[in-house]
């Protein structure tokens, strides 16, 4: 079933998080399938929020993930091909279960209305979950031999979630959610119930600002880190030519709860592939 499983998880990647299936077009081989295996389990938890009406069947979701990822998962894990996908992904290139045990456990956060409390939780929620895919990914092209990527994984993570979450505030504040540091927000005298009545208010320009500050600094710093890195591995941090476009269209945007202008696909593969070659 393996074979299989590999083009359905390619499949709801392509449908579930497109801007993570394209930057799997620029790496190669069994290397471009354990990735994506990897990026479609992560879409599927990212997204647990989204199909459920109340955190119960959410924290039950999550639960028959770690159940899967630890080899306890109930009746035939493998019929899903995501997971089986998966658990052929972490064999081969030893995944560590305790490393996807953590990005399950951070996404539980999502399934509840409580707002990020401050920039020191937010940095350990993107650590978790988008710095850890950016580690497990460099992990997949070194063969399955861990690998220190210096500050790489861990600064674009915080970048890619911070520039995320800043494209996607007009949506997460539609379902009661406040995934941005709570404490900048409110250092600007932002209320809540403005967030939440889309009410744009000068505080909040400025605290998104001084967020979008942050995460350009996360993404030189970054850059730097990367460019340090052994070519073969460079691939996995591809993402960052996409997220620098993201984050420059950010200052254009007209209104804070507006959805965020973005590129068509073919213009972001240009960005990744052109990225690619310029850093073997």
């Amino acid at each position: 079933m393996a074979a299989e499983s590999f083009v359905h998880a390619a499949a709801d990647l392509r449908t579930n998080d497109r801007d993570r299936y394209l930057a799997t077009l620029v790496l190669n081989g069994a290397g471009r399938d354990a990735v994506t295996a990897l990026y479609a389990f992560n879409a599927d938890v990212a997204s647990v929020r989204d199909r459920v009406t109340n955190p119960a069947p959410g924290e039950i979701r999550l639960q028959w993930w770690a159940d899967a990822v630890d080899g306890e998962g109930h009746g035939d894990v493998r019929q899903n091909p995501v997971a089986d996908a998966l658990l052929d992904t972490m064999a081969r290139y030893r995944i560590p279960a305790g490393t996807l045990q953590r990005l399950i456990a951070a996404r539980r956060f999502d399934l509840y209305d409580d707002p990020m409390p401050d920039l020191e939780s937010f940095e350990g929620y993107a650590g978790e979950t988008t710095s850890t895919l950016y580690q497990l990914a460099a992990m997949i092209l070194n063969d399955g031999e861990p690998v220190e990527t210096g500050d790489a994984a861990g600064h674009l993570g915080v970048a890619h979630a911070m520039i995320g979450h800043i494209r996607a505030f007009g949506y997460t504040a539609s379902q009661g959610r406040i995934m941005l540091p709570w404490s900048i927000l409110a250092a600007n005298a932002v209320q809540e119930r403005e967030i939440f009545s889309g009410q744009e208010s000068e505080g909040l320009v400025e605290a998104l600002g001084q967020i979008t500050e942050l995460a350009q600094g996360h993404l030189a710093k970054a850059e730097a880190a990367i460019a340090a890195l052994p070519g073969h591995l460079k691939p996995a941090f591809a993402p960052i030519a996409v997220l620098k476009a993201q984050l420059a269209r950010l200052d254009k945007s007209p209104n804070a709860f507006a959805p965020a202008a973005d590129e068509s696909d073919w213009r972001k593969i240009t960005r990744l592939m052109w990225w690619a070659l310029r850093n073997r």
